[in-house]
Order: C-alpha cells, then sequence, then structure tokens
C-alpha cells in the first residue's frame, strides 16, 4: 500500500533536433492542469483537451519547422509525449493496464483501447478525414502523433471512427477518447496490491 499511495509518476522529456525543439512535463496522478504551447493551434486545441479529459497535468513546449509544415512538430510531440508516459508509468507495478473509451460529438462517435503491454503496435480505423484541413491543421497528421506516441509509449493502441462526417468533430472525439482510455489504463488500482499487472510479471518490452 505505500507504494501505491507514494509513488511519484512524473516525467520531463525534451527532444532537440534541427526540425523541432520539444518539452514536456507530464503528471499521470493530475487534475488536468496544463500550460500547452505548440505554433499549432488545432493541435494545441487538441493537446489541452487530452489533458482536460485525462485530467493529467502537462506542460508542453514545442517549436519547430511549421514554416514548412506543421509534420515535424506534431510528430515530435508525440515522440516526447509517449517517452514522458513511457518514464512516469515506470515498471507499471499497480496499474490497470488496459482502457477503453468511446466518446459522441455530434454526428460522430470515436473509440480508443490501449493496453499499455509494452509492445508497441497501432491500428488505425479512420476514414474521411485524408485531404482535409482543420483551422489548417492538415487531419491525416493525427496518425503521425498517435503512430509516433504508440512507438515510443510501448503499448497497443486501437483507435477507430464509428462513424462522423465533420473533420473537426472526429479529430476530437478521438483525442477526447484516447485522453479517457489512457487515464483508465494508466490508473493505479489498489486491488492489484502494488504488481505488474501481467503473467509473465513484466511490461517492460
Amino acid at each position: 500500500m505505500w507504494y501505491i499511495c507514494c509513488v511519484v509518476r512524473r516525467a520531463t522529456v525534451e527532444r532537440n533536433t534541427s526540425e523541432s525543439q520539444i518539452r514536456v512535463t507530464l503528471d499521470l496522478d493530475g487534475t488536468g492542469l496544463r500550460a500547452i504551447d505548440t505554433q499549432v493551434p488545432f493541435f494545441t486545441h487538441m493537446l489541452d483537451a487530452f489533458a482536460r479529459h485525462g485530467l493529467f497535468d502537462l506542460d508542453l513546449f514545442a517549436r519547430g519547422d511549421v514554416e514548412v509544415d506543421a509534420h515535424h512538430v506534431v510528430e515530435d510531440v508525440g515522440l516526447v509525449l509517449g517517452d514522458a508516459f513511457a518514464q512516469a508509468l515506470g515498471d507499471k507495478r499497480g496499474i490497470r493496464r488496459y482502457g477503453e473509451c468511446t466518446v459522441p460529438m455530434d454526428e460522430t462517435l470515436a473509440q480508443a483501447v490501449v493496453d499499455f503491454s509494452g509492445r508497441p503496435h497501432l491500428v488505425w480505423i479512420v476514414d474521411g478525414i485524408a485531404g482535409k484541413m482543420v483551422g489548417g491543421f492538415d487531419a491525416e497528421l493525427a496518425h503521425e502523433f498517435f503512430q509516433a506516441f504508440t512507438n515510443r509509449c510501448q503499448c497497443n493502441l486501437h483507435m477507430r471512427l464509428h462513424y462522423g462526417q465533420n473533420a473537426h468533430h472526429i479529430l476530437e472525439a478521438l483525442w477526447k477518447s484516447f485522453a479517457r482510455a489512457t487515464s483508465d489504463a494508466s490508473r493505479i488500482d489498489p486491488r492489484i496490491g502494488g504488481v505488474v499487472p501481467s503473467t509473465k510479471g513484466t511490461l517492460v518490452g
């Protein structure tokens, strides 16, 4: 019980390249406090929704070659946020491990299912956003973000759009379902008793 109550699940990660400069501080056991600046307003809005609905405390600052396009910033934020998640989860003792959430937004219904398994795999079943722009944000970059997060967090993530028409609604429902699913999967469950929830005894890839 001492481990469950007292462990600090917080991480700060930086990435500096010729294409982007990213700094993330993440607290898995927060209340949704956030300070986010990515130079890409719609992407900032999605990350704000992620922290708010996942109840993560998130301080995120990103700069990059957005004069080219937003690809490098979006992908690299996914990498750094994935690294921060992996570090904050540590050896994953006591976590629920699995999480799922289905979120409606007007005509849209989107679903995220996550397993902090230590094995990276993204399943992306999202049609209807190719070639669409939302507030200057290329909707297809969402896939790049989630793929980068999955690779670095070493999780199994399934993202599915059941139906929807408006690209803004689709992306927002995807990010909010992702927030709730990862929040649920990363929670400490006292019934688990501080052990790693795996028959193998480890969730490190």
